[in-house]
C-alpha cells in the first residue's frame, strides 16, 4: 500500500534575484547615504526634521549677517576661521542631538548580529556611521562658509576676497567634522538609551568647555601664561583651532594663542584613534551578545 504525497507546493510568483551582487563596499555605502539622510531628517517624521533643519538655519544667519555688513557697511564679516568657534554651541547641539539617532536603535533593539550576518563588518558599519556624521559635520561648518564666500566675492568692498582664510576654514572643517563624529559617535555608543546618549554628548561638551576656560583664566592671572594656552586645549573647538593656527596660519579665535609647534596636530589624531578605538571595542562586544 502506497501513501500519497501530502504536500503541496504553491507558486506563488517567487523570482530568483540575476542581478549583480554589490558586495560589502556597496553595503557600506549604502548604509552611510541612508545614516547621512536620516541625520538631517530625510525619510523620516516631518518632527525628525525639525531640529536638524532649525539648527542649519542658525548656522547660516552669521554669514547672512556678515553680508549684510560688507554689502552696507563695506567692512569685513566675522573671520572665516573663528566661524565654527563662534557658533560652537550649536554645532554641540546638533552633535548630541544626531549621534544617539546613528546608533542607539540598533543597540537598544539588538539588531547588530542581522547587519553582521551579511558581508557588512564591525569595520564597515562603524565607517558608514562615522562617514555619515563626519559629512553633516562638515555640511553644517562648510556651507555658512561658502556661502559667506560667494557673498564677498559678488559684494563690491574694497581689497581682495579673503580666498586664503576661507581655504584654511574649509581645512578646518574637514577636522571638525572627524574629530567632533569620533567623539559623538564614541560617546552616544555606550548607551542604548537615546536621551542618555543626548545627555552624554551634551555633558562632555560642558564639561570641557567649563574646564579649558577655568584653568585657562586662573593659569593666567597666576602668569602661567604658556600653561593657560594648554588648557585651551581641553576644549575641542579650541583644539581644531590651534590645528588651523599651525598649519595655515590664521589668528587665533580665543585672542591669545596656543602653545608653540605642532603639537595641536599631534593630539587631534590620537584623540580621534582613542575614540574610533574605544567604538571598535563597544560595538565587538555588542555583536557577539
Amino acid at each position: 500500500m502506497t501513501s500519497e504525497p501530502t504536500a503541496v507546493i504553491h507558486d506563488i510568483g517567487y523570482r530568483h534575484y540575476e542581478g549583480a551582487r554589490l558586495g560589502r563596499g556597496s553595503a557600506a555605502l549604502a548604509l552611510a547615504v541612508n545614516s547621512l539622510r536620516g541625520v538631517f531628517g530625510l525619510g523620516r517624521t516631518a518632527r525628525a526634521k525639525i531640529m536638524p533643519f532649525l539648527l542649519a538655519t542658525i548656522m547660516l544667519l552669521p554669514a547672512v549677517v556678515s553680508i549684510a555688513v560688507m554689502a552696507l557697511l563695506k567692512k569685513d564679516g566675522l573671520p572665516y576661521p573663528a566661524y565654527a568657534v563662534t557658533m560652537q554651541a550649536v554645532l554641540a547641539i546638533f552633535l548630541a542631538a544626531q549621534s544617539p539617532y546613528l546608533v542607539a536603535p540598533d543597540l537598544r533593539f539588538r539588531v547588530l548580529p542581522l547587519y553582521f550576518s551579511r558581508p557588512v563588518t564591525v569595520v564597515d558599519y562603524i565607517g558608514a556611521k562615522l562617514a555619515a556624521l563626519a559629512v553633516a559635520m562638515f555640511l553644517l561648518i562648510a556651507v555658512p562658509l561658502t556661502l559667506m564666500y560667494a557673498g564677498e566675492l559678488l559684494v563690491d568692498r574694497p581689497g581682495p576676497p579673503h580666498t586664503s582664510q576661507y581655504l584654511a576654514a574649509m581645512g578646518g572643517a574637514v577636522v571638525y567634522a572627524v574629530l567632533l563624529a569620533a567623539i559623538g559617535i564614541a560617546l552616544a555608543s555606550f548607551t542604548p538609551r537615546r536621551g542618555l546618549g543626548v545627555a552624554s554628548v551634551i555633558a562632555f561638551y560642558l564639561f570641557t568647555s567649563a574646564v579649558s576656560g577655568v584653568f585657562f583664566g586662573v593659569l593666567l592671572s597666576i602668569g602661567r601664561e604658556t600653561a593657560a594656552k594648554w588648557a585651551m586645549l581641553i576644549n575641542p573647538f579650541f583644539l581644531v583651532d590651534a590645528v588651523q593656527v599651525a598649519l595655515f596660519g590664521t589668528d587665533p579665535s580665543n585672542g591669545e594663542g596656543y602653545p608653540p609647534g605642532l603639537w595641536a596636530c599631534l593630539i587631534v589624531p590620537v584623540v580621534i584613534a582613542v575614540a574610533v578605538a574605544g567604538i571598535l571595542l563597544r560595538y565587538r562586544k555588542a555583536a557577539s551578545s
